[in-house]
C-alpha cells in the first residue's frame, strides 16, 4: 500500500464513514418509500468492509469479514468507481462537490488496495 500522511488517512476514513452514513440514510428513505434496497445494502456492506480493511491495515483493528465477503466487497467497490469518476469529471473545478468526490475516489481506491492486502493473507 502506498505511503500516506496521517491527514490523508484521516480524510479517507472520514470519507468512507460519510459514504456509509449517506447509504444508511438512502436505505432508510428507500424502505419508507417501498423501493428495492438490495443494491444500496450491497454497496453499504462493501463500503463497511472497505473501511474495516483500511482500519485493519493502518490501525491493526480486527475485522469479522470472511474472505468471500472481502472479495465481493472489492467487486462492488470497483464497480462503483467508474460512475463516481464520471460525476467527478462533470463537476465544476474548485467546487465542494468535486472535492468530496475526489476524496471519495481516493478513499475507495485505498480501500481496494487494503482489501487486496487482506486477500493475500
Amino acid at each position: 500500500m502506498e505511503k500516506l500522511t496521517d491527514v490523508d488517512k484521516l480524510e479517507s476514513l472520514k470519507s468512507l464513514q460519510s459514504t456509509i452514513s449517506k447509504l444508511e440514510n438512502a436505505i432508510s428513505q428507500m424502505t419508507d418509500n417501498g423501493t428495492n434496497t438490495t443494491l444500496a445494502k450491497k454497496r453499504l456492506k462493501a463500503v463497511c468492509i472497505g473501511l474495516a480493511a483500511l482500519e485493519n491495515i493502518w490501525n491493526q483493528s480486527p475485522h469479522q469479514y470472511t474472505q468471500e465477503d472481502v472479495r465481493a466487497a472489492r467487486n462492488v467497490i470497483t464497480g462503483l468507481l467508474p460512475s463516481i469518476n464520471n460525476s467527478f469529471t462533470k463537476s465544476k473545478t474548485g467546487s465542494p462537490q468535486r472535492t468530496l468526490l475526489a476524496r471519495r475516489i481516493k478513499a475507495l481506491e485505498l480501500a481496494v488496495q487494503a482489501i487486496d492486502e487482506l486477500s493475500v493473507e
